[in-house]
């Protein structure tokens, strides 16, 4: 998911250069989003979404800046108030490493974009569009791989 997140990243910068993001805060919440899977291993595999405050505690505990520990907490929910781009990203790259498209959540990121590029959102919305499209072409191969090594709880 982290490559994912990378090039949505290098997307960004090079198609909106005037939108500030925290990048790195991107990749390190791209890095460490399911962290809590460790404290909930049937959710390596299987749906759940306990992790997600597990995760958050266990990065907290670890003295992680809450800044960058929030991601393993909000990955799952983009929609609550005060959730940033950076947030929306993280769940973007989540999901659309699995080529999952989640229509909620895109028109949220078209709509950060647009408001902060001054473009017309169905401008922007082609071409999210048509990166997400890019970046979920791997993801057959990801999951096969993925699958081919299933963990017990």
């Amino acid at each position: 998911m982290h490559d994912v997140a990378w090039d949505l990243t290098a997307w960004l910068l090079r198609s909106y250069p005037t939108v500030e993001f925290d990048r790195a805060a991107v990749l390190f919440g791209a890095a460490t989003h399911d962290i809590g899977k460790v404290r909930h291993p049937r959710e390596l595999s299987g749906p759940g979404s306990d992790h997600e405050a597990a995760g958050y505690e266990l990065l907290l505990g670890q003295g992680i800046d809450e800044r960058l520990a929030r991601f393993a907490q909000t990955h799952g929910c983009w929609d609550r108030p005060g959730t940033e781009l950076e947030d929306l990203l993280v769940s973007l790259a989540d999901k659309v490493w699995k080529a999952k498209r989640i229509p909620d959540l895109e028109r949220l990121v078209v709509g950060r974009l647009a408001e902060a590029s001054g473009e017309q959102a169905w401008q922007t919305f082609l071409k999210l569009d048509e990166e997400l499209d890019r970046l979920a072409t791997g993801a057959d191969r990801r999951l096969d791989f993925q699958n081919r090594y299933p963990v017990a709880a």
